[in-house]
Parts: C-alpha cells; structure tokens; sequence
C-alpha cells in the first residue's frame, strides 16, 4: 500500500464545510477511554463536546448509557471546572460484552466506545491491548470516527459520512505524529476546512498511527 504524499495529508484529514453547514452535530472525545470493564464497579469517563468538531460546548447536558443484548444501565454526568469538560459515571451490572454511548446533548449527536468485555471484581484483568488494537479503540473513542469511516471500526449511528474513508491510506508516521498533535502547521484546505485539535497524548498520538497505519485490516472485529 502506497503512502498518501505529504501534501496531501491537511486536505485528507479535516472536516468539510460542508458538514459544517448540516447544523446540529458534535464531536464527543473521549479523555480516558477504558480497555475493559468491571462489573458491579463504577466507572468515570472524562470527555469533551465539540459543536460541529471545534467549538467546545460546556453548557450542555450530555448523558451515558451502557447496554448488552436486552441488559441497561444509565449513568450521570456533569460539567467540570474546565472549560468544555464533562464527567459520566456508570456502573454495568453483570460481566458480558457491553456497548458505552454518550449522548452529547447537542441535537442527535453522541459518542460510542467499541464494545468492552466486563468482568467479574474476582477475575484477573485483561492483558493490555497491542499499539495497534489500542489505537483502533482510541479511533472510536477520540471521535475520529464521527467524521472518518474505517473498515477497522464498524459503529453505527454515528455521521462518518463526509470525511475521507481511512481504511486503505497511509502516512509518514513522523508528520502524522506532527499533524495530530498540532493539526495547525498544516493551512486550511481552499475550502477552509481544518483538522480539530483533540489535546491528544504522546501515548494515544502513537496509537492511532499504529493502528491507521497498519497493513492489517482487521475484518475479524
């Protein structure tokens, strides 16, 4: 698979002003995205709301739900200190594979989390996750699916119908690095559309490249 050319990269990974124009949608970002969860244990989930994939929102009133096959369980959440943060508590009941959804409160909008396997308090936690299968949960977690499909990660319910589809590309790792934590020393397509700025870590920069970047697909998920 050939590596889309440089100059290329700022105009493949923004936001069209087109979906801009689309009125009520946001981009939730999930902060502190967990690989598993605990049964019977609560679970805080930092994340942030952004009106049209920019402009953070914090007076909103965003809520959290967790399912698994006919099982559900709803949680709160509130504003933080911070500007555009809020904070969900959720506790799922019994071990299984659970679906997490935030629902942003502005319009339809709302993020997902890929499914997670809950266990019991008792039994020995899950190994870490690998660069690249973490790098596909950040995919989901950090909002880049709301505007990007991704073979990778298969999500419902969610925009991912006007951004490039990253399934077959690939990027110089170095500048990718650079672009996704300061997407501003690429200019704005002619249009004026520009990748947001998600705050992300070192760490979770790493991941997403890996995974983005991996010449696996991985059709098994």
């Amino acid at each position: 698979m050939k590596k889309l050319p440089l100059a290329l990269l700022g105009s493949t990974l923004v936001l069209t002003t087109v979906a801009a124009r689309m009125g009520g949608w946001a981009v939730v970002t999930v902060e502190n995205p967990p690989e598993y969860l605990v049964a019977g244990k609560p679970l805080d989930i930092d994340f942030t709301v952004r009106q049209h994939g920019v402009t953070l929102r914090s007076d909103l009133k965003p809520t959290i739900e967790a399912t698994s096959g006919s099982r559900h369980v709803s949680g709160s959440a509130w504003s933080l200190a911070r500007h555009g943060g809020y904070r969900a508590t959720i506790t799922v009941s019994q071990p299984g594979e659970w679906q997490i959804t935030i629902y942003s409160g502005w319009g339809s909008s709302k993020g997902m989390l890929l499914p997670l396997r809950a266990v019991e308090s008792t039994t020995r936690r899950p190994a870490p996750l690998a660069e690249s299968e973490r790098g596909r949960l950040l995919f989901a977690a950090k909002g880049c699916v709301t505007c990007h499909v991704h073979g990778g990660v298969d999500l419902t319910g969610l925009l991912a119908n006007f951004g490039p589809n990253l399934t077959e590309r690939r990027f110089p790792a170095q500048y990718l690095a650079q672009f996704l934590a300061d997407p501003s020393i690429k200019p704005p397509a002619a249009n004026g559309a520009r990748m947001p700025n998600l705050a992300l870590k070192p760490s979770d920069i790493a991941s997403l490249i890996a995974f983005i970047n991996d010449e696996r697909r991985l059709t098994s998920h």
